[in-house]
């Protein structure tokens, strides 16, 4: 990177205390470059950041104190959503006034919202996520696809699930896809990444939780399954399903029975339709 683009980013970054006071507009400065490799998974593990993109997600992210490290927007997105902005602000979160050329050069969506933050990774450890007493938890186990991963984590969320974890063989939930499934949710509850899902499962069950593995050759179906008590449901790929070993992990195979013609039910669906149906048994007891 020559000496030029160091001092034209330094020029269009503005003084460091927080406010914006050039447009930045070089897709080649450090600091957009900076930002986009965050897209790699191997760039967001070393540097322990990721991506938030979207005003949904931004805003989510910037109630958790110090998760926000800063901010990208657009003069239009930074007047359509004066809270973001000011939330920025009050936090001393940097705000980079950019460009749509250099917006859609950071964003990994079609049509970007103008909006995208640099957040701290916010995992915490299984120990601190599911302590003894959690009622509903959420296993992803070989789950690879990030909207489906996301969407479950955002129904996790809605259910009033206590926690989310993600196995070793799963995704990463700070893909970028999987962050903006969430629509937020990546920030209100625990997340959990990277244990075995042996590790998990004897975890959960210690922490005196009943261990229910959701697949379509269950014995019992969701209607039979009883749902009364603590319970972590494991979730598999979308394509196989769980195998055989971890399925064996499992104190109860449940099947979501399928009323009508189609063959099944996608993952996210799936597993939104067996969060809540835990959720209401506990909720009327």
């Amino acid at each position: 990177m020559g000496a030029a683009d160091t001092e034209r980013d330094r020029r269009e970054a503005g003084n460091g205390d927080g406010m914006a006071r050039a447009e930045l507009t070089n897709t080649r400065s450090p600091r957009v470059k900076a930002a986009k490799r965050l897209a790699k998974r191997a760039f967001r593990e070393r540097d322990r950041i990721f991506l938030a993109e979207g005003p949904q997600a931004v805003r989510e992210a910037l109630k958790v104190p110090g998760a926000t490290v800063e901010l990208y927007a657009t003069a239009e997105a930074e007047n359509r959503h004066p809270d973001i902005a000011a939330a920025a602000s009050e936090q001393g979160v940097p705000i980079h006034l950019t460009s749509g050329e250099v917006m859609a050069e950071l964003a990994q969506t079609v049509t970007p919202q103008g909006l995208l933050a640099v957040c701290r990774l916010v995992h915490v450890p299984l120990a601190e996520a599911v302590p003894a007493g959690s009622r509903l938890v959420a296993l992803l186990a070989h789950v690879r696809d990030p909207g489906n991963a996301g969407t479950v984590l955002r129904t996790a969320d809605a259910a009033g699930a206590d926690a989310v974890v993600f196995t070793d063989a799963s995704v990463d939930p700070y893909n970028g896809k999987c962050v903006r499934a969430s629509a937020g949710s990546l920030f209100h509850l625990p997340v959990v990444t990277g244990v075995r899902v042996a590790q998990a499962v004897a975890h959960v069950r210690e922490a005196g939780m009943r261990v229910l593995a959701a697949d379509g050759a269950g014995r019992v179906t969701l209607d039979e399954a009883d749902l009364s008590g603590p319970t972590a449901w494991i979730f598999g790929n979308e394509a196989w399903g769980l195998p055989e070993e971890v399925l064996a992990l499992a104190d109860e195979v449940v099947r979501v029975p399928i009323y009508g013609k189609a063959e099944s039910l996608n993952l996210a669906t799936a597993a939104g339709v067996c969060l809540y149906a835990s959720a209401r048994v506990q909720r009327e007891k």
